[in-house]
């Protein structure tokens, strides 16, 4: 048994290539493939120091699976690790434990895929294990003053052992056993001590109860096939979500900070803390809403269960109506490989990463951020993730920070969610609404959708892994792609027989964040459009890369055509547009002056470049949106918005016959920028290009 070289892990997936095609977890018995060499069922078996778990994984029937051909991680507890977890629960042998209980412990150490611990940043790995749980990555030194990996804060992978490979994977030792708990969040939530204002306040607005659902169980992902499709010249397969669930994130404000706020802001706790909070409550959200009909009509302490009373607002605010699996996916994955070494396809020297989401609070978002520019660091620490923070030549609003965990004696996930603590009180106020939401708010379409980030699509495999171009990848070993069966998708329609397709990121691709979303067929697809910050007029762009194997669709905005169809061939320097002009001078090589009148002849046509922000790259080289004639954005309308109400963007194939790849229309990125950003027209002013 040799230890493993970081070379290991690309020479094994390369090898993967021979894996058979599963839409589940785990591969087919009949599809295995045995080695010869040590398996990961053998290292189990051939040292006595693990034989309780070669007993409990042989219970759970697991074992003929770890003899064959996979890419498997295993956190291997000794026999004295699962003796100190006997004893805990009361049981005297490892054999006093049920098949049920085995198949748990079991699939809670294993996870279908490889990672070395050089892999595991702070935050969650990628992978859920084989118990649909997602482990939590921190970083501790143990009594050696060595630096280790600790999962879910509470067993560390052992120094001296770690990073041991087998024919079918990689194994950590770890020094305690790993548990989850089946609670809703909402229960997680309860059992901390610290946070008991935040959720007595969540019980008395009703919201607790909002936080119990788990599942859609009308959903049955294993009556659908897969997709076969052709983007450009990728020949790709995408499968279906397995299942539906629901998820939250709550950010929450610990009791000491609450009580703190309440005695600077002179609210009285004489009443109960409920009662306080509500206070508050008011304190912020009258000066946004004192002249709304709802918010008046909903007044008063005795109507907080109504969802647009001040303390319901204020609760509901601070949950996103999406499970973000962890802190390192609250903004955009970050990518350490050749010269990229940030969020992916982001530079962040000169771009925070940043996500916009919207909350429970009816129609509004919240902005995550994580700081990474020296020039507006402003109060911030460098990397880490702030909710409603702007910090520009504008505005300087620190946000609250948002803390990776919570102390090792409270769970912090959960089957449904999970939540974190923040060091400042958030709120939809007037800040938030006037200053940090009125900006161009960019949003991968990843994000607008919260199932994909809820089943953790968005983002998922190893961005820097192509499979095969020319034959559809059938193993999945860099990721999945998935497409959409009518009905998945809240807020979505599609009529006729158009095809949603989420294609998974690389970081090569002339993409936004490396990932993207595609229409394919007859379609007539509907999606509700994210919420506005306040009344008044907007553009609404689409990002995207523009290729000769794309189609021609018609946009609506509220059942209203808007424009000439969009003919997504179409680059900048057609004749049409720029033409020559184009390329003539890199964009960094630009005066101000020649920048601001680029962007105003091509705003003037319903154009804007590429984000001088995005990128795309091989690891060895970085190639700006920008500058590539494909990569830009199209104005799709302008038009007034009234933030009480849902709007709807609708994109109709209008291609009289199956251009490209069956009328391909690509969907990167969606940006809803407020007049005050657009509007823009005094002599050598401009937007920022980022």
């Amino acid at each position: 048994m040799k230890r493993l070289k970081y070379i290991f892990v690309g020479v094994v997936c390369a090898l993967t290539g021979m894996a058979t095609v599963s839409c589940s977890d785990e591969p087919d018995d009949e599809n295995f493939y045995t080695f010869t060499g040590e398996m990961m069922s053998d290292y189990f078996r051939n040292r006595p120091e693990y034989s309780d778990f070669a007993y409990i994984v042989d219970q759970a029937g697991m074992t003929d699976l770890l003899s064959a051909y996979g890419h498997y991680t295993c956190f291997l507890p000794s026999n004295k690790v699962v003796e100190n977890y006997l004893n805990k629960k009361g049981l005297n042998s490892v054999k006093d434990l049920t098949r049920e209980q085995c198949d748990t412990i079991a699939r809670t150490h294993l996870v279908n895929n490889m990672y070395a611990t050089i892999d595991m940043n702070d935050g969650t790995l990628n992978t859920a294990n084989m118990n649909k749980r997602y482990i939590q990555i921190t970083h501790t030194v143990d009594k050696n003053d060595n630096s280790v990996v600790q999962l879910n804060r509470m067993s560390n992978i052992i120094f001296d052992l770690k990073d041991d490979s087998v024919e079918n994977g990689i194994i950590h030792p770890i020094d305690v056993l790993l548990e989850n708990s089946n609670s809703s969040i909402s229960d997680v939530l309860k059992a901390n001590d610290r946070i008991r204002i935040f959720y007595e306040g969540l019980v008395a607005t009703g919201l607790r109860d909002t936080l119990i659902k788990t599942k859609d169980e009308s959903y049955d992902g294993s009556k659908y096939g897969t997709y076969s499709y052709t983007s450009d010249f990728w020949r790709e397969i995408a499968v279906a979500p397995e299942e539906k669930k629901y998820g939250f994130t709550v950010f929450v404000e610990p009791d000491d900070l609450y009580e703190k706020k309440f005695k600077e802001y002179g609210i009285s706790t004489s009443n109960g803390m409920v009662r306080a909070l509500y206070d508050l409550a008011c304190m912020i959200y009258d000066p946004v809403f004192a002249d709304d009909a709802d918010y008046k009509a909903a007044y008063g302490f005795d109507k907080i269960t109504d969802r647009n009373n001040p303390l319901n607002m204020f609760m509901a605010y601070h949950i996103l109506t999406r499970d973000v699996i962890g802190w390192n996916k609250l903004t955009p994955i970050e990518v350490h490989s050749g010269i990229v070494d940030g969020a992916i396809g982001i530079k962040i020297d000169k771009m925070n990463p940043c996500d916009w989401y919207e909350t429970l609070m009816p129609r509004t978002m919240m902005k995550l951020e994580q700081a990474t520019v020296r020039e507006y660091m402003g109060n911030s620490e460098r990397g880490q993730r702030y909710i409603n923070r702007r910090v520009d030549d504008k505005f300087s609003i620190d946000g609250s920070k948002i803390q990776p965990t919570v102390e090792a004696d409270y769970l912090q996930d959960a089957p449904n969610g999970r939540y974190f603590y923040i060091d400042d009180i958030i709120a939809f106020n007037k800040d938030t609404q006037e200053k940090v939401l009125n900006d161009r708010i960019r949003m991968d379409f990843s994000t607008i959708f919260p199932e994909v980030m809820t089943m953790n699509m968005r983002l998922n495999g190893d961005p820097t892994k192509d499979d095969e171009s020319s034959k559809a990848d059938q193993t999945f070993k860099n990721g999945k792609n998935y497409w959409f069966p009518k009905g998945y998708l809240d807020n979505v329609t599609m009529e006729g027989n158009g095809v949603l397709v989420y294609r998974r990121p690389h970081w090569n691709f002339w993409s936004y964040e490396g990932d993207e979303f595609n229409l394919f067929g007859d379609y007539d697809f509907t999606f509700r459009l994210p919420p506005v910050p306040y009344e008044g007029e907007y553009q609404i762009r689409l990002g995207f890369c523009a290729l000769d194997t794309r189609g021609v669709a018609q946009i609506y905005f509220d059942g209203k055509p808007q424009g000439i169809p969009v003919d997504m061939r179409k680059r900048l320097s057609d004749e049409t547009i720029l033409g020559d002009q184009f390329g003539t001078k890199k964009w960094a090589d630009m005066t101000d002056e020649e920048k601001a009148e680029d962007q105003k002849m091509l705003k003037n046509l319903g154009y804007y470049r590429g984000a001088y922000g995005g990128y795309h790259s091989s690891g060895s080289t970085i190639n700006e949106f920008v500058d590539n004639p494909r990569t830009y954005r199209l104005v799709l309308c302008t038009v007034h918005i009234n933030p009480k109400k849902d709007h709807y963007i609708r994109v109709r194939c209008t291609s009289s016959s199956k251009l490209g790849n069956n009328n391909e229309f690509m969907m990167d990125y969606l940006e809803i920028v407020p007049k005050s950003v657009y509007g823009i027209s005094s002599s050598g002013a401009m937007e920022t290009d980022l």
